[in-house]
């Protein structure tokens, strides 16, 4: 027993799964829109049992996917499975389970979100495979992540509203844009296993130039989100705020000095996420 529950423990540092917190704000964000408020304590804990296991499932499958480049890279060969701390068939079998509790907890929601459960999961889990083929994986990642609003909105409901979808493209844009930044790392090694990236394919400086107009960019679809849902000031200020931070993460790094990127990628992001949801619903719950 003692021994599962090890490997159960690195299994979940594996995946990193406090990092949920990217995509699980925005989700929160679009639940409370939908239900202009906040949704039963049922609904609430299954697209937070969803969300989680989801992303479990993505990581881990990633992680099997890539063990033999991880193994080659020196930034991630002291992984789990290149380090030999977990087996591969330890690690699918993770996925699988992962994957049946997202699916179970989508049927739980109602049928719309399990009918589409099965398309969540090819997104989420053909992205570990995208860099053998595209530059253009930084999006799919970011789209892997962009689903959550509209995942959220489904499940409280029954439908998909389009203007949910601008917040889709916008986090879409802003994790494709910081995957960019964090794929300068494995310039070199890209190049040599004949992988794809922004910055293997342009050059750093070029990756991150691209990376400012994605972000850019998503802070136009936030405010083009913010006018279809009548935001209040508090809502404006919130957007206002995410281009704050995510002008304070570009300064964090740059093309000649990678060394802060970790600060940049997992701290800021988090924090980014967390402040669009704690202003929005703000917005929804003051006084008018």
């Amino acid at each position: 027993m003692s021994g599962i529950l090890h490997k159960m423990r690195t299994a979940l540092e594996m995946i990193k799964w406090e990092h949920s917190i990217f995509a699980l704000p925005f989700a929160l964000t679009a639940m409370l829109l939908a239900a202009h408020g906040l949704p039963s304590a049922r609904t609430v804990g299954w697209i937070l049992v969803a969300m989680v296991a989801a992303r479990s499932a993505a990581m881990a499958f990633n992680r099997w996917a890539d063990a033999d480049l991880d193994a080659a890279n020196p930034r991630t060969r002291s992984r789990a499975i290149p380090a030999g701390l977990l087996t591969r068939q330890f690690v699918l079998g993770f996925t699988c389970v992962a994957a049946l509790i997202f699916i179970v907890a989508a049927g739980e929601l109602n049928f719309y979100t399990l009918c589409l459960s099965p398309v969540a999961l090819a997104i989420l889990l053909g992205y570990s495979y995208m860099k053998r083929f595209t530059r253009w994986s930084h999006l799919v990642l970011g789209l892997s992540l962009g689903l959550a609003p509209s995942a959220a909105w489904i499940a409280v409901r029954g439908s998909l509203d389009p203007r949910i979808l601008v917040l889709t493209a916008a986090v879409t844009l802003w994790v494709g844009g910081f995957d960019v930044l964090y794929a300068c790392q494995d310039y070199e090694h890209d190049r040599t296993a004949g992988l794809h990236s922004l910055p293997q394919a342009a050059g750093i400086p070029a990756a991150f130039w691209a990376a400012r107009l994605m972000h850019l960019a998503m802070l136009a679809l936030l405010v083009w989100f913010g006018w279809l849902f009548h935001f209040r000031v508090i809502g404006w200020l919130g957007i206002a705020a995410v281009g704050a931070l995510l002008a304070y993460e570009h300064s964090l790094v740059s093309p000649r000095d990678l060394r802060r990127l970790n600060a940049a990628f997992f701290t800021m992001n988090g924090v980014i996420a967390m402040v669009f949801l704690c202003f929005v619903a703000a917005d929804l719950w003051l006084p008018r």
